[in-house]
């Protein structure tokens, strides 16, 4: 009897199936066991889709999606989209705009102040 976990990853259904398993070991294969970015090779390599899954996911069991990488490689990787995704969120820009209407405001007292002193 295990417990099973639930996880917030979107492609945790594709990860649990045969398909994916064989699948990626052909990306492997196709990459010849290296990372695509930095060509290391006898590390730990992750199968990465370049489109992600949780944006594609018609894409998921695409072979021309997948790219072998690095755990550094990767690890990178998925920083820059998280911040990317954070910076370019719907929230992330109603704050910019807010901050930089509360900045530029005539109403704003400190803005009001330099006016007057100018």
């Amino acid at each position: 009897m295990g417990i099973r976990r639930e996880t917030g990853r979107a492609g945790a259904h594709v990860y649990r199936t045969q398909r994916w398993k064989a699948l990626r070991q052909a990306a492997k294969r196709r990459d010849g066991w290296a990372c695509v970015q930095c060509g290391v090779r006898g590390k730990r390599l992750d199968v990465d889709h370049i489109r992600a899954i949780r944006t594609h996911p018609e894409l998921a069991f695409d072979l021309g999606n997948l790219q072998t990488l690095c755990i550094t490689c990767h690890s990178e990787k998925t920083s820059r989209e998280i911040l990317r995704r954070t910076e370019t969120g719907p929230e992330r820009l109603a704050w910019k705009v807010f901050a930089r209407e509360l900045t530029t405001s005539p109403l704003n007292p400190l803005i009001s102040k330099e006016h007057e002193n100018a």
